[in-house]
């Protein structure tokens, strides 16, 4: 009895100590500290080692301007057993809110000569100062500390208060002693320098930046500062400077390397740099010892990009270049990346969808996972959707379905099908399968599929005979057989005809699209501004901004005009999917620095 009378005491105690708790930081988060320093005093009374209730009272007591009081609870701390420096902190603080300066020096140098007593109290210490705003004193105290103990390692702190400061130079200069003592911590500083740099290379923090590198990269000839600068070289979209260090990073570091070089190039493409692109994946095949991976995805995007550079012209010279490949690589379960791009090659570039329907069906007969074959099925899929032979693709994408249940590949194949069935004018089943995708993980597949199903019943309940929506269908799959001039005389009858109709902003935006493919630039233009002017409140309003963003920044070269289409996007339509990507582009294009 005695016990259990002695656990229901204990146990009301800490229940009251906790309710007093709550009540105390509630009245000290709201300001009313007259009411908050009751029951700090008490609870600083009854649990004496609780620091947090104590700097808490102390906090109350110098809001109140209770000072002395602040004092006694202070000292009690300095003449308690082994008192910690940070008091003499605390102490000059209290001064300091006095406007006692000459006596809060005195107590905040006690406290920085600590640090030559024991170095290891120096990350207290100075995160106390930090907590004061007292930046000089921090920063002292780490520099101070990493001086007497060299395995102290107080750069990124420094790095923050340098930061705060706005002293750049010395900022990057403790980020890069960050990576000079460990290299594995480059990603870590380059999402700090991340904050400070720009696209710009002429921008004063690019600078300081880059001639710290180079005076490193001096002193101690080491690959990371080659890393670093071909990491700087691509945030400001120098990619020949970039490729130059990466191939120096290479003679050095061969293993490996060729990995960095193949995600140099795909960035370039990104950044529509491809002559640079195709550039850097020669240098890769040249330099690449085995017929790996590595090698075939370079000699791939390379046809893939001589291809595209001279506007589809050289399919003879990709051909050969195909048909050594196939020589090389064979057949085989580890070269199906090729097999597919042949196939692609065939039908796409060269209209033989026989022949490329032949060499994956030749291709499917290996010995295969469940993820390799459905790839070569969606692929095969994907040409007997080209040679207009839609119920043979339908089986093979609902077998990907079924095989890969939840799976991406799986919805995108969902999302095939309904296409699929847009061609051929079944635009019921088409709806009943984008019904399903609206809710996929793929946010660009759910957004494909909204838009495909907007397009549909809207357009299918205004005209019973969906007379216009039948020909945007067949303009849609003209485009997709790359004919694309046919494409946009379709779409240009839908225009004269069925003006009024809400295909015709649908029936712009895929002209345009289809118009600066063909290089049409100003007619594309035309397209876009038509959208914005007659159907700006529509919900393609929002495509037709980043468009015409897209159009001036990476073709035409009006950064002004690209920066206003952004903003248009960021202020009016934030519920759309393009709003991240305008408001990343329009931040780049002002001069911000983008993490």
């Amino acid at each position: 009895m005695r016990i259990f009378i002695l656990i229901l005491a204990l146990c009301f105690a800490q229940l009251t100590v906790a309710q007093n708790s709550f009540l105390a930081k509630q009245y000290f988060d709201d300001g009313d500290f007259d009411k908050a320093v009751i029951f700090y005093e008490k609870l600083v009374k009854e649990n004496p080692r609780r620091s947090d209730y104590q700097t808490s009272l102390i906090s109350c007591y110098q809001q109140l301007e209770r000072y002395i009081d602040a004092e006694k609870e202070i000292r009690k701390n300095l003449h308690s057993d082994n008192p910690h420096p940070v008091y003499f902190i605390d102490l000059g603080h209290n001064y300091t809110l006095q406007g006692n300066d000459e006596e809060a020096t005195k107590y905040y140098d006690l406290a920085y000569a600590q640090v030559e007593v024991n170095p290891r109290d120096s990350y207290g210490l100075a995160y106390k100062f930090q907590g004061y705003s007292l930046l000089d004193y921090a920063a002292k105290t780490y520099s101070k500390a990493m001086q007497l103990n060299p395995e102290l390692d107080f750069n990124f702190q420094l790095a923050r208060i340098y930061g705060e400061q706005g002293n750049v130079d010395k900022m990057f200069s403790s980020l890069l002693n960050i990576i000079a003592n460990d290299p594995n911590k480059i990603p870590t500083v380059i999402r700090s320098l991340d904050d400070f740099i720009t696209t710009d290379s002429d921008n004063l923090n690019n600078i300081i930046l880059r001639k710290l590198i180079l005076k490193k990269a001096q002193r101690n000839p080491d690959i990371i500062w080659n890393e670093m600068l071909s990491w700087l070289f691509i945030q400001q979209k120098q990619f020949n400077s970039a490729f130059t260090q990466e191939k120096a990073i290479y003679k050095r570091s061969p293993e490996g390397s060729l990995r960095r070089l193949q995600t140099l190039a795909n960035i370039c493409v990104d950044e529509n740099e491809k002559e640079i692109a195709q550039e850097i994946y020669n240098y890769i095949v040249i330099n690449s010892a085995y017929q790996d991976n590595i090698k075939l995805y370079a000699e791939l995007k390379s046809i893939s990009l001589d291809l595209e550079l001279s506007n589809n012209k050289n399919t003879e010279a990709a051909q050969k270049s195909y048909d050594i490949l196939l020589e090389t690589y064979g057949y085989k379960t580890n070269s199906i990346v090729l097999q597919i791009e042949y196939a692609n090659f065939l039908a796409f570039q060269k209209n033989n969808s026989d022949e490329a329907i032949s060499v994956l069906k030749k291709s499917l007969k290996l010995e295969l996972n469940r993820y390799e074959e459905a790839k070569l099925k969606m692929s095969l899929a994907d040409i007997l959707v080209y040679n207009k032979r839609f119920n043979e693709a339908l089986i093979y994408y609902t077998q990907i379905q079924k095989d890969l249940k939840n799976d991406i590949l799986a919805q995108n194949a969902r999302y095939k099908v309904a296409k699929a069935s847009f061609y051929k004018g079944d635009f019921d089943w088409a709806l009943a399968q984008l019904k399903v995708l609206r809710s996929s993980t793929s946010q660009l597949i759910a957004n494909d599929a909204m838009q495909l199903s907007l397009l549909i019943s809207d357009n299918t309940q205004q005209d019973s005979t969906k007379t216009a929506l039948k020909k945007y269908a067949t303009a849609d799959l003209l485009a997709y057989q790359n004919k694309r001039t046919e494409a946009i005389i379709v779409l240009d009858d839908i225009l004269k005809n069925h003006k009024g109709e809400k295909i015709e902003d649908e029936a712009l935006l895929r002209q345009a699209e289809l118009l600066q493919q063909e290089k049409k630039y100003e007619e594309a233009e035309f397209n876009y501004l038509k959208i914005i002017e007659f159907y700006g409140s529509g919900i393609l309003a929002d495509d037709a901004h980043y468009a015409l963003g897209e159009l001036y920044r990476n073709i035409l070269y009006n950064t002004e005009k690209a920066k206003y289409h952004y903003e248009k996007i960021i202020y009016g339509y934030q519920d759309s999917y393009y709003f991240p990507l305008a408001r990343k582009e329009f931040r780049k294009l002002r001069g911000d620095a983008i993490n």
